[in-house]
């Protein structure tokens, strides 16, 4: 490959890892056509970024970035996923295909390490960042935290307004037969 290739090439994996909120780096042996398109696919739907490196390649964007602690993880096979937008995403769709697939257990798919904001952070951190709750999960249950005491207060005063219709009924029924 001629030498101005391989600048654009890490000039753009430089340009994708420093926008990148979330990455998760993979090795993969034995993935079949069929499991890699759907992985894909999956991601895709989710906006995340996936595509296969060279590990000199990559090294060279990350030194480039100062990117400390990812150069230990570039042997072997190497996949990358990140997402310019949602930090969790990349990190939760493949660990949710791994575990899913079972394809850990295999030795066939399995995480490397992962950033997040330009930090390195390790495969169990990874998973730990992949069983959060979404982003929209987090803002419905917050929503819901603070409509639950307005409707509790709004079942309180609706309470108090029907047994006054109660009251005053019982009041005109006695008058009545009075």
């Amino acid at each position: 490959m001629a030498d101005h290739k391989k600048e654009a090439i890490v000039a753009g994996l430089k340009e994708q890892l420093g926008s990148a909120k979330g990455a998760v780096f993979t090795t993969y042996n034995g993935l079949t056509v069929a499991q890699d398109t759907e992985l894909r696919r999956e991601l895709r739907a989710a906006g995340v970024t996936y595509h296969v490196v060279k590990n000199t390649m990559l090294r060279r964007a990350a030194d480039a970035l100062g990117l400390e602690g990812l150069d230990p993880h570039l042997e072997g096979t190497t996949a990358f996923a990140f997402s310019a937008e949602d930090a969790v995403a990349p990190a939760k769709v493949i660990c949710d295909y791994i575990k899913k697939n079972k394809l850990d257990e295999k030795g066939i798919l399995s995480v490397k390490v992962g950033t997040v904001d330009g930090k390195v952070i390790e495969t169990k951190e990874v998973q730990a960042l992949a069983s959060l709750p979404s982003r929209e999960e987090l803002v419905a249950k917050l929503m819901g935290s603070m409509n639950a005491p307005l409707a509790n207060a709004v079942g309180v005063l609706h309470g108090v307004l029907r047994n006054a219709v109660y009251v005053l009924d019982a009041v005109r029924a006695q008058k009545a037969s009075a």
